[in-house]
């Protein structure tokens, strides 16, 4: 069987995106290698499973925010838990919104 590979161009990103998502992927990878990991679940999960995770992760977001640029100066990791904690807001609107469908 011969199988043609098509490749899909990429856009021609102006903001160094496609750098930024490969080093928030090695962030977040990390974080499952931290110490918070090492158990077979992580605190976030269970604050999660308990209705508290928008919360959580919108106090995160927020505190990060606001901690840029003051506690360490500007922090390139502040940014990184930004964005990680803005990832997983958005597993749990995804999961609420598949919830209110059926």
């Amino acid at each position: 069987m011969n199988m043609k590979v098509v490749k899909i161009p990429t856009p021609p990103y102006k903001f160094g995106e496609d750098k930024v998502l490969g080093e928030l992927r090695e962030y977040i990878d990390a974080t499952y290698e931290s110490h918070y990991a090492k158990r077979k679940y992580q605190s976030t999960e269970f604050i999660v499973d308990c209705g508290h995770g928008e919360g959580f992760c919108l106090g995160n977001i927020l505190k990060y925010v606001q901690r840029y640029g003051r506690k360490n100066g500007k922090s390139r990791k502040d940014l990184m838990k930004v964005l990680h904690y803005g990832i997983i807001m958005l597993h749990i609107h995804d999961e609420e919104s598949e919830n209110e469908v059926k």
